[in-house]
């Protein structure tokens, strides 16, 4: 006698962050190639339910940070990591959520959800654009499945060049910080939590690409 099939769990729910800025339509097709239930829309009540919020970015810091804050998303990505609720920030995304961002001499505060400055990146070339590898840490949870010379695709200016925060309590586990280099190393990845977040556009990096939304999408 076979066993009554199971019944298929329903895909998990994920908005993506419509704020203005960033290739909304791009991350929906991934998302849902990856197996989740994806919705485009800044409606507050919906980005708080949803199972996972990605926030995308391109463009200025600066610009970001007043679109974001004209759509209360600072409100809601602060009310979902606090709950523990998953958010994932891609580019300008991830660059947003660290303290501040310094562009043409000018100093806009981010959302300093982690210590750290971004700033133009010293390398020959900028912007870095096209393929790179990074070196993640052995224990990380987005790049389970991928090899090491995997490359993902970049298109960045500026970049997070040094690491600000320490966890000194054993209890606490450490973020995972993945890093690349262009001119210098600078974090390509971070893992803390429920907030994760990518510098490369995992959206726009094939198969590995791919992976990384798959795995995401799992932990939630």
């Amino acid at each position: 006698m076979t066993e009554p099939a199971r019944p298929a769990r329903p895909a998990k729910k994920v908005v993506v962050f419509d704020y203005g800025f960033g290739n909304v339509r791009s991350a929906e097709r991934a998302l849902a190639r990856a197996g989740a239930d994806v919705e485009i829309t800044r409606d507050f009540d919906r980005a708080m339910n949803a199972d996972g919020l990605l926030v995308p970015g391109v463009g200025a810091f600066s610009a970001c940070m007043r679109g974001l804050r004209d759509a209360r998303g600072e409100w809601i990505i602060g009310r979902r990591l606090s709950g523990g609720r998953p958010v994932l920030g891609i580019c300008v995304g991830m660059q947003i959520l660290f303290e501040r961002g310094i562009e043409h001499g000018v100093e806009t505060e981010g959302l300093d959800e982690w210590p750290g400055t971004v700033e133009p990146l010293n390398a020959p070339i900028v912007p870095h654009m096209g393929w790179n590898t990074v070196e993640a840490p052995e224990d990380s949870q987005l790049f389970a499945g991928v090899g090491a010379d995997e490359r993902f695709y970049f298109v960045h200016s500026y970049a997070v060049r040094k690491w600000g925060l320490e966890v000194t309590n054993p209890a606490i586990r450490a973020p995972r910080v993945t890093w690349s280099t262009h001119g210098e190393p600078f974090v390509a990845a971070v893992e803390n939590g429920a907030l994760w977040a990518t510098q490369f556009h995992p959206e726009k990096s094939g198969d590995a690409g791919a992976q990384l939304l798959t795995n995401w999408i799992g932990t939630l």
